[in-house]
């Protein structure tokens, strides 16, 4: 976490991304879609992609098996928008071993919530992304 980043909004937006994660774990578009903005872009190893994009992965069913988000820290960027880092250890369904990336998101706050915005997945050293 940066010095200016407050301890529960760090709690907040961690709250929101791990949604979006038990969106993968769930296979559930609908929730998926719900955390994302409209003009959502995020950026893979793969190339880019939409929110149609990132939902429409979902179509087959869950993507992650389980998953846990480690070394957290968060980026005021303005009153309403804030950049989550953190390492992401995950495991694909039917998978034997456990993979992991880096991940920054860019949140925005929206009518009193809030909306993943933007997203980079940078791969660890021989890891594959979801």
């Amino acid at each position: 976490m940066t010095d200016h980043a407050q301890p529960d909004l760090l709690a907040e937006i961690l709250a929101q991304e791990t949604r979006v994660w038990q969106a993968l774990v769930a296979g559930d578009a609908a929730a998926d879609k719900a955390a994302l903005h409209v003009d959502f872009l995020g950026v893979y190893p793969s190339g880019f992609a939409t929110r149609s994009d990132h939902c429409d992965q979902l179509r087959e069913g869950a993507t992650v098996g389980s998953f846990e988000l480690t070394e957290a820290r968060l980026l005021q960027l303005g009153a309403d928008h804030v950049c989550l880092s953190y390492l992401a250890h995950y495991l694909r369904p039917k998978a034997e071993a456990t993979d992991a990336m880096y991940v920054s998101s860019i949140w925005q706050r929206q009518d009193g919530g809030w909306v993943n915005v933007f997203s980079q997945d940078t791969p660890t050293a021989g890891s594959i992304p979801v």
